[in-house]
């Protein structure tokens, strides 16, 4: 059985070669930058109230959590002449493409309902093994380096996203203003445009890019550790409760008559108990080998940095998930005065979040560069909460600020946090599971991205609709205090992820 220790030797990369390796994570967030500042407006565009964003959001988490542990799991086992992450990274960009393609030419709620599900599910096929493929190919000296070099081109490819539809207005004349239930031609050419942009940074990535071949004999002898009699107990337990949650949700939406979509969230749950039912029986029946089934005892065992992990993430993404939900509808209604979806106004103030969202990832690029200095000096966990509570006062500077002239202070600070949320956990994740397991725990991480985002669109909807009165911007002070609780969590990771770093 291969050495992990040996195999994680690995030789420095070149400023060029990491620089090769992170080029298709311009194109990866393409697609993120256009979801997030769009997919709001074009679900009020097709006749979505504003309590309804919220759960209409529920493809992204939703196809997170099943995709990604997948993904991470058949990558760790896979090699082709291409090498193991590098076929999915180019697979899920091409169904990607086309889903950006057809989605801003749906003309009706559910179909462009189903074509963000298609999108979500095919950009995770291909984000995750990104992550990965640092992890494989970098020492532990350089992931730092490595993720936050992704960082810089998430942030550029979010800058060139975001922005896009106010300067296909602004500078080529393009319509920002369509008939109701239509887009505008800006937002439908810039999604013509990302799918061009997915398809040539990722192919950058893919045929610039070598994947480690010594690594080839551990897909088939990965270590795997099986649970022991009290795992498997603990497996049945939490099986139960699980499949149990999962009833109490349907029932709850059934007899409450809540919107239709919690029962994917009730679904899901009860899936997992299953899963984790049915990796028990196997077991106990004699298999060896019990297939996709293993990723839940991999939970099981996973290490303690990734279960402190899982707390900051839970309130980092469940604010982030507010944000992105309703910046639109909160800057429209307080700076730029109106609700309605079809008025210039609403469409001004929507080209404003766009600007503004491009603004926080192209200082997130930027702060990116300078992360490694500053974990060198104070350790990936204290810069973590550092740039944390930098983007809480961000977030309450959109609640506090009335002139939306000056709302580029608080997306500059919700910048800082940007660039160490997308590269900090992932450095000191690297830094303590085994090479063998670097896929699948990565796709573990992102469910605890995925899991708080499900809350949130569980619950958002209600409470803005009833508790903040329809006042989005009540949700932008809920992400704020969501923020400064992540921050106060990541000081419990364990300091070992501060060593080389």
């Amino acid at each position: 059985m291969p050495d992990d220790r040996a195999q994680d030797a690995k030789p420095r990369l070149s400023f060029l070669q990491i620089w090769n390796m992170c080029v298709g994570l311009f194109g990866v967030q393409i697609v993120w930058g256009l979801q997030n500042v769009n997919t709001s407006r074009i679900f009020q565009t097709l006749g979505a109230n504003i309590d309804e964003l919220a759960i209409l959001w529920i493809a992204g988490p939703a196809a997170g959590l099943l995709i990604q542990p997948l993904i991470g799991y058949l990558s760790d086992r896979t090699w082709t002449p291409v090498g193991r992450r590098r076929p999915y990274i180019l697979a899920g960009a091409i169904l990607a493409a086309l889903a950006l393609f057809a989605m801003p030419n749906a003309r009706s709620l559910w179909v462009a309902s189903l074509m963000l599900w298609v999108l979500t599910a095919s950009i995770n096929i291909a984000m995750e093994p990104f992550r990965a493929l640092v992890a494989d190919t970098l020492p532990d000296e350089q992931r730092t380096t490595g993720f936050a070099t992704q960082v810089f081109f998430i942030g550029v490819g979010a800058v060139f996203a975001s922005a896009l539809p106010w300067i296909l207005s602004n500078s080529f004349g393009l319509s920002s203003v369509a008939e109701p239930g239509h887009l505008p031609r800006s937002v439908r050419w810039a999604f013509y445009i990302g799918g061009i942009g997915l398809l040539a940074a990722v192919g950058w990535t893919v045929f610039t890019t070598r994947e480690r071949h010594e690594l080839a004999p551990a897909v088939e002898t990965a270590p795997h550790v099986i649970p022991s009699a009290e795992g498997a107990a603990a497996l049945v337990r939490q099986g139960l409760f699980w499949i149990a949650g999962g009833a109490v949700v349907a029932a709850s939406a059934f007899f409450a008559g809540w919107e239709r979509e919690i029962y994917v969230v009730a679904g899901l749950a009860a899936i997992f108990g299953v899963a984790q039912l049915a990796a028990v029986a196997l077991r106990r029946a004699g298999r060896e080998s019990i297939g996709v089934l293993e990723i839940v005892e991999d939970i099981l065992h996973m290490p303690l940095v990734l279960k402190r992990l899982a707390v900051v993430q839970f309130f980092t993404w469940f604010g982030l998930f507010a944000m992105w939900i309703y910046t639109t509808p909160a800057v429209a209604e307080r700076h730029y005065g109106t609700a309605d979806p079809a008025s210039l106004a609403y469409n001004q103030g929507a080209d404003w979040v766009g600007v503004l969202f491009a603004g926080y990832n192209g200082i997130a690029a930027i702060v990116a560069l300078l992360l490694p200095l500053v974990t060198a000096r104070i350790g990936r966990r204290h810069a973590h909460a550092i740039c944390l509570l930098a983007g809480a006062a961000g977030l309450a500077g959109f609640v506090l600020i009335g002139d939306p002239a000056w709302l580029w202070l608080p997306a500059a600070a919700i910048g800082c946090a940007w660039a160490a949320i997308l590269s900090l956990p992932y450095a000191m994740l690297s830094s303590a599971v085994p090479p063998s397991k670097t896929g699948v725990y990565m796709g573990i991480h992102n469910v605890f991205l995925v899991l708080p985002q499900l809350v949130a669109a569980t619950v958002l909807g209600a409470l803005v609709g009833h508790v903040f009165q329809g006042h989005a911007v009540y949700a932008l002070a809920l992400s704020a205090a969501c923020f400064a609780l992540a921050a106060l969590c990541s000081l419990t990771i364990p300091r070992t992820v501060d060593i080389d770093a």
